[in-house]
């Protein structure tokens, strides 16, 4: 009997040690820029309905970017994609995972207010690179209009 406790704990520390080692990628986000806080985001739905209310649109056949005027003290990024437009969850989330690394790449040059990205189905045909480019159209026109005003 005493011959095996030894060997359990020994079983014990290896797994402890082997997760010590693996890292989370969700650890490593949260330590650098590349993370998505709450504080980033629209939660609520009156926090929508602020951007719908008040905003200036920002479109393309594609998406449309509405940028609203209540100003913060940094962006936030919100979603309006609709499942008749998008009916797959999982192109729904691939396309959102998309818009946040976008945003997260251009977050900290973005002015200081609230954006909801809304879509529309002709997404579907036009591959990652091809929306990235767009994206990054949208954000550099967004940035040029809140400089002037």
């Amino acid at each position: 009997m005493r011959a095996c406790k030894p060997a359990a704990g020994e079983a014990l520390s290896r797994r402890v040690a082997r997760k010590a080692e693996h890292v989370s990628p969700r650890k490593v986000a949260a330590g650098g820029r590349e993370s998505f806080p709450r504080r980033l985001r629209l939660t609520r739905a009156s926090e929508f309905q602020q951007v719908f209310k008040n905003n200036t649109r920002h479109a393309d056949r594609c998406l449309t970017i509405l940028v609203g005027n209540k100003k913060g003290d940094r962006p936030r990024l919100g979603f309006a994609i609709a499942r008749k437009q998008i009916p797959r969850a999982v192109q729904r989330n691939r396309l959102k995972r998309l818009f946040r690394e976008s945003f997260r790449r251009v977050q900290n040059r973005l002015p200081a207010r609230d954006l909801v990205i809304m879509v529309r189905r002709e997404i579907l045909l036009i591959g990652p690179k091809q929306l990235r480019a767009a994206l990054d159209q949208h954000w550099n026109s967004i940035i040029e209009q809140c400089e002037k005003s």
